[in-house]
């Protein structure tokens, strides 16, 4: 089995250690070892990629430390690990698209110490999506709940463990849907909520500048009463236990 390495080529000497070759070009590999956050990202969000991903050092519990990739390695060669899809989410703001997300995207106060208002909505069961203009229509969506709160964060089933799970999120499952977390809520007691996208997040007052952030990095602000609307585009293949 041939591996190719992003993001810290030393690891290619465990993965020879264990009985699988090294190759330097993604598109002649069976799947790519992707070291550390960063490199995961780019590579299951590069559509030129079509086999599967072994997350490597990300700090989260689905990935492989590396100094347990020789285990990993023997049990992917002994057919002992299997193909998992995670989701992508797409993100666009009024109808604008601003990125795609591997982990999570968030609407945050852009200034410390403030507050906004967010309201939070998912598709009404049965609705007709058949163009982006229907996810602009108010008769899409049924409305969740309006917090006043930091933030609020939409976390795939990967992401579900991060950033999410340290503001009072649950984990979720590979098809169970989207984690939707207050991020320090004003209100002592705040639900989170799993849902399969289309989801629309709102920021619902015009109290202090929000910016939306995909996978840490901020992307843009999002005005008051913009849609932000998050759905699933595609999904990653995973090599995991």
């Amino acid at each position: 089995m041939r591996f190719a390495v992003v993001g810290d080529e030393s690891v290619g000497t465990t993965i020879r250690q264990a009985g699988a070759d090294v190759v330097s070009a993604v598109e002649s590999a069976d799947a790519v070892v992707a070291v550390g956050e960063s490199a995961l990202v780019d590579t299951a969000l590069d559509e030129s990629i079509d086999c599967p991903v072994v997350p490597v050092d990300c700090a989260m519990p689905w990935s492989t430390p590396h100094r347990t990739l020789d285990d990993a390695v023997a049990s992917i060669l002994a057919g002992d690990r299997h193909v998992v899809d995670h989701p992508i989410l797409s993100i666009s703001v009024a109808g604008d698209h601003a990125g795609r997300a591997l982990f999570d995207t968030m609407l945050a106060t852009s200034e410390p110490a403030h507050i906004s208002e967010y309201g939070v909505a998912h598709a009404r069961q049965g609705s007709a999506i058949r163009s982006d203009a229907d996810l602009l229509d108010d008769d899409t969506w049924l409305p969740v709940d309006g917090f006043r709160a930091d933030g609020v964060v939409v976390a795939t089933p990967l992401g579900s463990t991060g950033y999410a799970r340290a503001a009072g999120g649950p984990v979720v499952g590979p098809d169970a849907g989207a984690a939707i977390v207050p991020v320090s809520p004003y209100a002592t007691q705040t639900d989170t909520w799993v849902f399969q996208p289309p989801l629309r997040l709102t920021v619902e007052r015009d109290d202090a500048p929000v910016s939306l952030v995909v996978d840490d990095g901020v992307v843009r602000d999002v005005p008051p009463f913009e849609p932000v609307v998050v759905t699933v585009d595609g999904s990653a293949k995973l090599l995991l236990e």
